[in-house]
């Protein structure tokens, strides 16, 4: 625990997984406009933002962009040197680590494990979060070893937006969802579920769950959201009631906001996003088959949009307010 509060993943190591409604997520992506990255329901549009990923995850949300390098030690070397340990490479090929072997390995510690065993520990843990929990892929089997470069430094790792991160593959998957041929979906699905059972009540059966932290804790606990609606049934539901049931401020209810840290808090109100730059262009790129491509340099465009954005937005406004305009792209 110390090793990843140093990292600021402590309340994220506290996030437990629960019950996805596939159905009330189809429902949701139903409602999706990539062209604008909102949902449309009949109270007007509205989105996940930086501020719901803090609240809920007490994940970082300032910082530097997390972008994959063009170039760094081979990925066996990168593995053994920061974990201690790598897999057959008939296991993951070092493109990505099984769940099940970071389980395998990690799993127990003995008592008198070194430093540095404890640091590999601590940083197979955030490797475990970072693809099981927050930008989960929708095999959801491995996580990509790009992002442990990133843990090298346990005391620079918050140093990164994690938050804008986290938001932007959302985003990314809700924009690739929308295509009738996907049968699958990525990205953070607890915070969009959860998200939504905030803003719209209603969408879960039960009358009353306790207030935990981070506040994404609150559905795994029994007996969690409720009954399972279909897809025409959360369909019906939105479409009648969401237009009085919609909770813009939800943070601001007493019973939640005693909960919540003061250090999680941004002290100023969200305010109505930019639109989202070229979209259709960046909707149309991914990582696939450029292994040596920058894409710090890429999206350099984009990078520079973000490390200037108190530059861009009132005084009054935080920069941890902005939505990310761009996909997250490596």
């Amino acid at each position: 625990m110390p090793y990843l509060e140093q990292a600021v993943f402590r309340s994220v190591a506290l996030i437990r997984t629960f019950d996805l409604r596939y159905d009330l997520i189809s429902a949701l992506v139903e409602r999706w406009r990539p062209e604008t990255h909102t949902f449309h329901f009949p109270c007007r549009e509205c989105i996940v933002t930086l501020e719901d990923v803090a609240l809920q995850l007490g994940l970082l949300i300032d910082g530097s962009p997390v972008t994959r390098v063009n170039a760094f030690t081979e990925p066996a070397a990168l593995c053994y040197i920061l974990l201690g340990d790598l897999p057959d490479d008939d296991e993951s090929n070092f493109s990505g680590l099984k769940f099940t072997w970071l389980k395998g390995k990690f799993g127990h510690l003995s008592a008198n494990a070194t430093e540095g065993k404890l640091m590999c520990a601590a940083r197979a843990y955030i490797m475990h979060i970072i693809g099981g929990v927050l930008m989960p892929h929708s095999n959801n089997n491995k996580v990509h070893i790009m992002h442990l470069h990133l843990l090298a430094d346990l005391s620079n790792v918050c140093s990164y937006s994690w938050g804008f991160t986290v938001l932007a593959v959302l985003y990314r998957e809700l924009c690739r969802t929308t295509k009738p041929t996907v049968v699958d979906m990525g990205g953070c699905l607890t915070l969009l579920q959860s998200w939504a059972i905030y803003r719209i009540p209603f969408l879960a059966s039960v009358s009353y769950q306790p207030y935990v932290y981070p506040p994404v804790n609150r559905w795994n606990i029994y007996p969690g959201v409720g009954r399972y609606y279909t897809v025409p049934i959360y369909r019906l539901m939105i479409e009648q009631h969401v237009g009085e049931g919609f909770i813009w401020m939800s943070y601001r209810r007493l019973e939640i906001a005693t909960i919540i840290p003061s250090s999680a808090y941004f002290g100023c109100v969200q305010y109505i996003p930019d639109p989202p730059c070229e979209v259709r262009v960046v909707h149309d790129i991914n990582k696939l088959g450029k292994p040596q491509l920058n894409w710090r340099v890429k999206h350099q465009r984009f990078v520079a949009l973000w490390n200037n954005r108190m530059a861009r937005i009132p005084q009054m406004v935080m920069a941890s307010d902005l939505q990310p305009s761009v996909e997250y792209m490596q």
